[in-house]
């Protein structure tokens, strides 16, 4: 068989193949195994198109590959960050890649108390004060997140800016889209979530202590 035959059925099966690839992934709700069955279709439309001559698909799925390379190490390295933030320090560095710096200047309020909510904050530097409670922010604080948690959509309290500095921003539908897309992204996400809310109820619970009034005790009359 002559060389010509052997690359036309390296070109048959590998076309066979991809195929199979290709309907497998249609039926793949999260990011992960899709991207990995894209990857493996690349290599073999790649590996098919050298011997049949094929270049517009050797260019094409030689872009793709490392596309879809990339975005396969971002969502692994998305997941393993969660899984580290909420192992450790609840640090939410894992979520940079997917916000929007904005600066602030002292007194700007990010938020009212009851609008419709639509996006979350990371306190990158500066001093921030919730209004209602009174409760002064950290640098490297998550804010905003209980507003997508909320049936209505809305903010529980007001976040105001009591000293210049900077946040980084995330929308509610971009956190929903890299949930939708990996689960175990959705669940260390909604255990770092939980994990917050009883870090601000414990926050609560001592402010309200060290602001009680103790107990009058009666002076004995003289008998």
């Amino acid at each position: 068989m002559d060389t010509s035959h052997l690359a036309e059925h390296a070109g048959a099966a590998g076309s066979f193949f991809a195929s199979i690839f290709v309907v497998a992934t249609l039926s793949m709700r999260t990011m992960i195994p899709l991207r990995v069955f894209a990857i493996l279709t690349n290599i073999i439309l790649i590996a098919t198109a050298v011997p049949t001559h094929n270049y517009a698909t050797l260019i094409l799925h030689a872009v793709l590959l490392p596309v879809n390379t990339y975005r396969l190490h971002q969502m692994l390295q998305l997941v393993r960050s969660v899984k580290k933030s909420v192992n450790s320090d609840l640090s939410m560095d894992w979520l940079r890649p997917f916000t929007t710096e904005r600066k602030c200047s002292a007194g700007e309020v990010l938020f009212y108390k009851d609008e419709k909510a639509d996006s979350m904050f990371y306190i990158v530097s500066g001093r921030f004060r919730l209004v209602e409670s009174g409760i002064e922010l950290p640098v490297g604080a998550l804010v905003g997140e209980f507003g997508m948690l909320s049936p209505s959509n809305t903010r529980t309290q007001t976040l105001e800016c009591v000293e210049a500095g900077m946040v980084l921003s995330v929308t509610y539908d971009q956190v929903e889209q890299l949930y939708v897309q990996n689960p175990a992204f959705g669940f260390y996400l909604l255990r770092l979530f939980s994990a917050r809310l009883f870090e601000n109820i414990a926050t609560l619970e001592q402010r309200l202590a060290q602001h009680a009034t103790p107990p009058q005790v009666a002076e004995p009359k003289p008998a």
